[in-house]
């Protein structure tokens, strides 16, 4: 799920749309966000990305190739949005492993997703839909052996309880993924800032009728966690080998680690 959460401090809220301020209130205000834009939000998506968001989810997937190979593997897509990551999952694995749990909390975005399971493309895989709140998952205490987020992780409410939530459902020796956006440096970060902050907003507006989720949006990342403090922050819950790997001059990248 492309998101618009915020903030870097590791022990209060994370997203903080508006004047939001506790936990909860920031939870309900992403989630009516997210239920507003959904019925646009694909469109959206590739318009504003020229499409290079596929590209990521594709390079994201073939990053845990082994895993999802494996049929016994256990596989979560958290904040799955309408699904577009889990799709690109089920490109890597085999038909008679597992099925895959898309799990997000805005109801109309999960809905959209579940259409695209049930394609013809998709539908012998069998993925499991759960809407619940990332932060408190109705998963078993490690029982995961995969989870990736796409764009997702950034709308948490607190992003240290939401890593020590990825690391109880995860067994020991499973990977997480966390594919999610950046500031570019440079040059080239000093042109994509442009269009970021001043020409993507007045696209969002034309195309949704809303302008609030994408004028927060780059709020939310000029205030994410830089590389080196998200790394550390996965180290201190629980995780190890924690990597980032930049797309696309640094536009995104994915967070990598094993629960220790």
């Amino acid at each position: 799920m492309t998101g618009f959460a915020s903030g870097a401090e590791p022990t209060g809220p994370a997203a903080k749309p508006g004047s939001t301020r506790d936990e909860q209130s920031v939870s309900h205000a992403v989630q009516s966000m997210f239920n507003g834009i959904a019925p646009r939000y694909d469109l959206l998506n590739h318009v504003l990305s020229a499409n290079v968001d596929r590209i990521w989810w594709r390079r994201t997937a073939r990053a845990f190739a082994p895993v999802l190979g494996n049929p016994d593997s256990a596989v979560l897509d958290m904040c799955c949005g309408t699904g577009d990551m889990t799709l690109a999952l089920l490109r890597q694995r085999t038909v008679n492993g597992k099925p895959v749990v898309a799990l997000d909390f805005s109801h109309q975005m999960l809905e959209r997703a579940k259409e695209k399971f049930a394609s013809p493309e998709f539908s012998a895989f069998g993925v499991i839909t759960v809407e619940a709140d990332a932060l408190h998952m109705p998963l078993p205490d490690n029982s995961i052996d995969l989870i990736t987020t796409a764009f997702g992780f950034r709308n948490l409410a607190n992003y240290e309880a939401g890593l020590r939530e990825m690391a109880r459902v995860l067994r020991p020796g499973a990977q997480v993924g966390i594919l999610d956006f950046n500031e570019p440096g440079g040059f080239f970060g000093k042109i994509y800032n442009l269009y970021f902050r001043h020409i993507l907003p007045r696209i969002g507006k034309t195309l949704s009728g809303a302008s609030a989720p994408y004028e927060y949006l780059p709020h939310s990342v000029h205030r994410f966690p830089k590389p080196d403090e998200m790394l550390a922050m996965m180290q201190t819950c629980g995780f190890v080998q924690a990597t980032w790997i930049p797309y696309t001059f640094g536009i995104a990248g994915l967070y990598r680690a094993v629960k220790a």
